[in-house]
């Protein structure tokens, strides 16, 4: 009884997805091409899945990260701003280091948000709204209240790292999967993974069996700053440019993959692949509203519900489980 509803668990993201893309391919023609399913809902689903992978970690210690949207608009700004002021070298060189900074800067601000959640003991709640303001308000600053954008010959140099492809998957898709594998290998496979479900599940009795509760959840905010910096890098050469809006409620999108994927929200129980489809999920979920003609605007109040609908299933598979 117990396998059976712990493979509902881990299969039920899976599923919804299966039966959200045979209700797509009912409701437009289209919605199974290559071109859609791969370049649309596929390659766009990458930021956000990165992002949520990192949000897998923080959540499944008890953790909570609402400051990822401002940190990726701010990541965005400081290599954007990199790369503009030795545009005059170019270069794949020159694109490597704006990658290496991308990675610097995503380290240092999940770094600084453990620290204060941590060593601080604030709440995560209230320690990333903060920082979520903070780090927007930075980028506002940086950009001088407009967009920051790299010259045309250079997103030209950039562009393929999110337009090119690898044996005939698109490379942000490629990015997605060795990110999800790693991160899974990690939860599932080392010591530290355990440690973070552990923590999640019951911080006593985790700092009991000799767990460092502090490197533990500090490490998993670290993490999400690495995921962050990933999804940037991604997130750049699509466009060339960052603004206020970048990053806009993608903490949202985030913990809603999350909590679709089978993570749960008060920790102890972590699902990388859950995740990755929840994100697939929502974006699925834009695409088919996209294709039927619904008002853009309207997607996030449906990811909005998603997220109440997935809490109140999570509570009733634990009321069993009690």
């Amino acid at each position: 009884m117990f396998l059976q509803r712990f493979n509902l668990r881990q299969t039920a993201p899976f599923i919804a997805l299966l039966v959200l893309i045979l209700i797509g391919s009912l409701v437009h023609p289209n919605f199974l091409t290559y071109s859609n399913l791969i370049q649309n809902v596929a390659a766009r689903t990458a930021f956000i899945a990165i992002i949520a992978v990192g949000a897998t970690f923080v959540m499944a210690s008890g953790g909570l990260d609402l400051s990822v949207g401002s940190m990726s608009a701010f990541t965005a700004g400081a290599m954007i701003l990199f790369l503009k002021s030795h545009e005059a070298s170019g270069g794949a060189l020159l694109i490597a280091q704006g990658m290496g900074l991308a990675v610097v800067v995503g380290l240092f601000c999940g770094l600084m948000n453990g620290l204060v959640v941590t060593w601080g003991r604030i709440e995560p709640f209230i320690a990333t709204l903060g920082s979520m303001v903070i780090l927007r308000s930075l980028f506002t600053w940086l950009a001088n209240g407009g967009s920051l954008s790299i010259s045309p010959e250079l997103k030209d140099v950039y562009a393929p790292v999110y337009t090119g492809s690898f044996l005939g998957l698109p490379i942000p898709i490629i990015v997605v999967l060795l990110v999800g594998t790693v991160a899974a290998l990690i939860l599932y496979k080392t010591a530290f993974g355990r440690h973070v479900l552990a923590v999640g599940s019951n911080e006593e009795v985790a700092r009991y069996s000799g767990i460092s509760i502090l490197r533990v959840k500090l490490l998993t905010y670290v993490i999400q700053g690495l995921c962050v910096a990933i999804a940037v890098i991604l997130y750049v050469p699509r466009l060339g440019s960052a603004n206020s809006a970048t990053g806009l409620y993608w903490e949202l999108q985030a913990i809603t993959a999350v909590v679709v994927g089978g993570t749960l929200l008060k920790g102890g129980r972590g699902n990388v692949w859950g995740t990755l489809a929840g994100a697939l999920f929502l974006e699925t979920i834009g695409n088919i509203l996209t294709l039927s003609n619904v008002n853009v605007y309207l997607i996030g109040a449906v990811q909005g519900a998603i997220i109440i609908i997935a809490m109140l299933i999570q509570r009733g598979l634990n009321r069993r489980e009690i």
